[in-house]
């Protein structure tokens, strides 16, 4: 009786050697674990958008990075609840810059090489000059929350912002202490380490503020980070005899100035720039920024729809008011999903921002000029039990 080996039917083509049952069972099992494989490649999840945020979120100034981190990460999570960008869901990574430009550039060529088309930050002018630059020639969009400096606009890059450059701010800033709190000499300090905003901010302030007879008093500089105690810079101010203080400097250095000048002089009125306008300043400076005069893009007051909800939102995410910075990030993170939503097809980024520049934001519409300045209105405020309140309608 011959013997013959049992194969399995069909599974060899015709005309081959019969393959024994074991090896074309495992063929088979191969073919079909294929098979699942491309089925299963073809139901995951699409390749995320990935967008970058860079701001200084350690270190002395790091309460306005914080909050424009958050109010970006509250504008990606609200976007992937709702299905993400065109199905895809965003992924947000996030850098801290460390106050570094040097850095700043190395973490945003990573962002770039990571698939970032688009990146949120930075939140301070210094380190936004230090990346233009680098921007251009990694093809990537900077989309800024509070990077003010004049150095920054009339340019046609790879640059946006969702405020105003800082001759907006400091006009109604110079003409409010002017005209409506009485001042005619005042005496400044500002912060050199971020000095493309400071100086630039203290300058266009200085031009609205000397006319008619007033002048600066002084203006004495000081670098954050290094600089510890402020109480010779408050007798070298008031030696001078002005009858107010203007403070350009970030909120925690804005709140250890005032204490300093508080212990010489209790009544004289205090100012500060925007930048010192986050919950950092009345908590470091108690009574001592009582009735500070600020500028800012933010009214904490507003009770229209959109901006209680995002209010509401943040403040049940984090547990802390947002401030202008968690404002901005959100309404910056919105502006950048927004527009690579509504892209073209072959339409860059930076070509999308520029064929929408009528934007959406938590406080109302804004819209880009042709540089990508955003045209915010300012408004001023003032501390008041610890809170900021506004004592002027928005310009």
């Amino acid at each position: 009786m011959q013997s013959r080996t049992t194969t399995e039917a069909g599974c060899c083509p015709a005309g081959t050697e019969p393959r024994p049952r074991s090896l074309c069972a495992l063929l088979w099992r191969w073919a079909g674990a294929a098979v699942v494989a491309l089925a299963l490649a073809a139901c995951s999840e699409p390749e995320p958008v990935r967008i970058g945020f860079v701001a200084g979120i350690s270190g002395r100034g790091a309460d306005l990075g914080i909050s424009g981190r958050n109010g970006a990460q509250l504008a990606v999570e609200q976007r992937n609840r709702n299905g993400g960008i065109n199905g895809r869901r965003v992924e947000l990574m996030i850098r801290d810059d460390g106050g570094d430009p040097a850095h700043a550039r190395r973490i945003l060529r990573d962002l770039a090489a990571a698939g970032c088309r688009g990146v949120v930050g930075p939140m301070t002018s210094a380190i936004a000059v230090a990346l233009v630059d680098e921007a251009e020639a990694s093809d990537v969009v900077l989309m800024s929350p509070t990077a003010t400096a004049n150095a920054l606009s009339g340019r046609d890059d790879h640059f946006f912002r969702v405020v105003a450059p800082t001759r907006t701010f400091t006009r109604n800033a110079a003409r409010y202490l002017a005209d409506t709190v009485g001042l005619r000499r005042i005496a400044a300090i500002y912060d050199a380490a971020n000095a493309a905003y400071a100086a630039s901010w203290l300058s266009d302030f200085r031009e609205a503020f000397e006319a008619d007879g007033r002048s600066m008093a002084i203006v004495l500089t000081f670098e954050s980070g290094t600089h510890r105690d402020f109480q010779a810079n408050a007798e070298r101010m008031l030696a001078e005899s002005p009858d107010g203080i203007l403070i350009v400097a970030n909120s925690l250095d804005a709140a250890l100035i005032a204490q300093q000048v508080r212990k010489l002089d209790a009544r004289i009125p205090l100012a500060a720039s925007e930048w010192a306008a986050t919950a950092r300043l009345t908590e470091m400076g108690g009574r001592a920024v009582e009735g500070m005069t600020l500028g800012s893009f933010l009214d904490e007051t507003d009770t229209t729809p959109a901006f209680v909800a995002f209010l509401q939102d943040y403040v049940a995410r984090f547990g802390v008011v947002p401030g202008y910075g968690g404002l901005t990030g959100f309404d910056a993170a919105n502006t950048m999903m927004d527009a690579i939503a509504h892209a073209a097809p072959g339409q860059s980024l930076r070509e999308s921002i520029r064929s929408r520049p009528r934007v959406s934001a938590a406080q109302g519409p804004f819209e880009f000029d042709r540089f990508g300045d955003g045209q915010r209105r300012s408004q001023i405020l003032t501390v008041r039990n610890g809170r900021f309140v506004p004592v002027e309608a928005p310009r």
